[in-house]
């Protein structure tokens, strides 16, 4: 029986990462039906629940924390790193396989500490040569980390890895100036472009906005409040904008870290206009989103996999971005024109796009529908080089 553990932030509320990981054990219990599941993740008993296998919790700290504050939470902390690769080992050496599905795992475009999942996948590498485990790193995103701290952990753990894909050049071409030798790793496009599109549906007017608790990444800590402000702001104008327009608003988010945004952007929409048609419902997948996004016309979204859900469902997107990541996912699909940085948001410059992306919405259709079937294909050769070279036993 082949034994393959999944590996990361899984399963607490980003629908980007359990996007990816739903459409990896799909492949792998399609092409290996006895295979014997496993997961080290934030969520593990979402992850049990849905998949009927075990999980265990990524790091000790998250169950034993509780509501500790102060010298007593710093303290549970530095235990938990302590056991954590111990934990890591004893869960690792039950594997053959470890494969982490997707995810920016290999980037800092959001605020991250070296000791955080940097520390976790570095111990991943390390109790994998211990045990005979192989890691896969399979299309996953990168950026150059700019924290020599952080930098250093996140080359090294990567370096550990049997096997490495990246969802874009961008990604690969980062590791390399960080020093991880990636003359061999090749490239396919996000894992979720494997997931079913939704059905296309009659033209609503609906204008969908993908929302995001944003407030820069590593190097703003110092201004993080100020990018917020300056972020929400410009999003609060564009939904009253629509409103006035009679547009319907539809609200998506991404994470569980976006929860409060939505609330706060209907508030502003209704103090505004009390009849606005501003609304947003509970989301529990990405297939969840993409049935959602099908519903509307027109998306300016930021998270990532907002999107990319957007250009799978076929929407004329502007990518409202937070990285380069979906700068490069918007060149890919054929329609970089329409990007904005939300970093440095520009109302008037945002509504351009928008209306230029409605003017032109036939021809971005096609396009962006016959990218998405290409990506998708890609992804399935993405799946049989990981069992040509991983699963199977290639990879060394």
């Amino acid at each position: 029986m082949t034994k393959i553990g999944f590996f990361g932030i899984l399963g607490s509320g980003n629908l980007g990462n359990d996007g990816s990981l739903e459409a990896v054990v799909a492949y792998v219990r399609r092409a290996y039906p006895d295979v014997r599941l496993d997961f080290l993740a934030m969520g593990p008993e979402e992850l049990t629940a849905r998949y009927d296998a075990p999980a265990t919790h990524l790091q000790w700290y998250e169950p034993h924390a509780g509501d500790a504050t102060g010298l007593r939470a710093a303290a549970l902390k530095v235990l938990g790193k302590l056991l954590d690769p111990y934990r890591t080992w004893k869960w690792v050496r039950k594997q053959d396989v470890v494969i982490v599905p997707g995810m920016g795992v290999l980037e800092a475009t959001l605020p991250i500490r070296p000791w955080a999942l940097p520390y976790s996948l570095l111990w991943l590498g390390i109790t994998a040569r211990l045990t005979g485990a192989k890691v896969a790193l399979v299309s996953v995103g990168a950026d150059y980390v700019r924290k020599r701290g952080t930098r250093w952990v996140v080359s090294r753990a990567a370096r550990l890895a049997h096997y490495r894909s990246f969802r874009d050049e961008h990604s690969r071409e980062a590791l390399g100036r960080m020093g991880v030798d990636v003359r061999d790793d090749h490239v396919f496009p996000d894992l979720a472009f494997a997931l079913p599109a939704p059905e296309p549906r009659p033209s609503t007017g609906a204008v969908g906005v993908g929302l995001m608790e944003f407030h820069g990444n590593n190097d703003d800590r110092d201004r993080a409040d100020r990018i917020n402000a300056a972020y929400l702001g410009t999003v609060k104008r564009f939904v009253r904008l629509m409103v006035d327009e009679g547009r319907p608003v539809r609200l998506f988010i991404g994470d569980v870290a976006d929860l409060d945004v939505p609330g706060e952007v209907i508030a502003d929409a209704r103090a505004h206009r009390p009849d606005a048609d501003v609304t947003t419902r509970p989301l529990k997948s990405l297939g969840d989103l993409m049935d959602q996004m099908a519903a509307v016309d027109t998306v300016v979204a930021t998270r990532y996999h907002n999107v990319l859900c957007s250009l799978k469902s076929a929407k004329p997107t502007v990518s409202f971005g937070y990285a380069r990541k979906s700068d490069v996912l918007m060149s890919l699909l054929g329609v970089d024109e329409f990007c904005l940085s939300a970093r440095e948001p520009d109302f008037d410059r945002l509504v351009a796009l928008f209306r230029r992306l409605e003017e032109n919405r036939g021809e971005v259709v096609k396009i962006v529908t016959r990218r998405s079937e290409e990506m998708a294909a890609r992804v399935e050769d993405q799946f049989t080089e990981l069992s040509k070279l991983v699963i199977d036993g290639g990879a060394v």
